[in-house]
């Protein structure tokens, strides 16, 4: 592809072509090269990645798992964590703690639920990201108890600060915890149900959580759409959100053109060390424009996801050159596994060997 950019541009660049001989040849010239650049990257985000073998480290991928999304799709938690434990032999799990899940009255926790979730992998030799804050994965993103309505956001906060410290210290003694992530896309205002993001609560919930555990800190920033510079500074290690197809009300679905090296060149910019750089979402089920993704119709669905698309995501996230990258779409591969889709969910079983 170089070399035929490369006689591109001697042909209308050339003193012996006629286009140079006109004062307009810088322009013309500018044009057409953006213009086939263009039309490269279109053709690169249809079909890329072009080789897909799906080679990879062991334990390179694993999952964020969440209570809610099973809940909100009619499926029993238990019975698709079991089922991601045993079938799929996921050892890689990130694991949102829901605020609203484990304090349902103010002061009174019951972390029941996430104990026999972090025992159940335990047996099995599990290693878990433990996502906690107030903003955590799933809509409407921020996920505070119904009780939190009738306070002030500055009371909110300090309960925020409270949650936090009690998950922590009822957790750091697990030795199959590797890391805690501290919210998700704290500083990503564009999506979500949530206050605006305020950095200096950020800085104290982030010193609370390093006050009583020293096990590193991930914090996340979409791929696509963010510099990354506040979560590169503040994190031990970064994760970056990866996605593929997305939809918006004004564009509709769009294929991002973006070359699996681009994560890593903004990293290498802000001078992530190579070793602390993670995909914590990587796309692997379905856009959905509103309402639920069990309302989705494969037509619409196929829009942004179908089976060649989920092995393409793989190999993009493979060859993004991360350490590590948790799948986002479990509880979705189940779902169409339960009801007369396989594909998915035997897709999985191959990559989690």
């Amino acid at each position: 592809m170089k070399t035929f950019f490369q006689k591109i541009a001697y042909f209308f660049t050339s003193q012996h072509s006629w286009l140079c001989k006109n004062k307009r040849c810088f322009f013309i010239t500018l044009v057409v090269l953006v213009i086939l650049l263009l039309f490269y990257f279109i053709k690169v985000a249809r079909n890329y990645p072009l080789k897909i073998d799906l080679k990879h480290e062991p334990n390179f991928f694993g999952v964020t798992y969440s209570t809610k999304f099973c809940k909100e799709i009619g499926l029993d938690w238990q019975e698709v964590y079991i089922a991601i434990l045993n079938d799929l032999k996921v050892k890689e799990i990130r694991l949102p703690i829901y605020w609203d899940e484990i304090e349902k009255e103010p002061g009174n926790f019951n972390f029941t639920k996430y104990d026999y979730i972090i025992n159940e992998g335990e047996k099995r030799g599990v290693k878990f990201i433990i996502n906690i804050g107030w903003r955590l994965p799933r809509w409407p993103e921020c996920h505070a108890p119904e009780w939190t309505n009738k306070e002030t956001l500055e009371t909110t906060k300090a309960k925020v600060i409270r949650m936090i410290d009690e998950t922590v210290k009822h957790y750091k003694d697990r030795e199959s915890i590797t890391a805690w992530q501290l919210e998700n896309e704290p500083f990503f205002n564009e999506f979500g149900v949530c206050p605006e993001s305020d950095y200096w609560f950020f800085a104290k919930e982030l010193e609370t959580v390093k006050r009583l555990d020293d096990r590193p800190i991930i914090i996340s920033a979409t791929g696509e759409l963010s510099m990354w510079r506040k979560e590169a500074k503040l994190a031990d290690i970064f994760g970056s959100t990866v996605y593929r197809v997305v939809w918006g009300p004004i564009t509709g679905y769009v294929r991002y053109p973006i070359p699996a090296w681009f994560y890593g060149l903004k990293a290498n910019l802000l001078h992530i060390p190579k070793d602390k750089r993670i995909i914590v979402e990587l796309q692997a089920e379905p856009w959905v424009p509103k309402g639920s993704i069990i309302h989705l119709s494969e037509k619409e669905a196929n829009k942004s996801f179908n089976l060649a698309q989920f092995k393409a995501n793989l190999q993009y996230g493979i060859n993004v050159g991360f350490k590590k990258a948790y799948l986002w779409g479990v509880e979705w591969w189940y779902y169409q596994y339960k009801f007369g889709n396989p594909d998915y969910w035997r897709l999985a079983r191959t990559i989690f060997k």
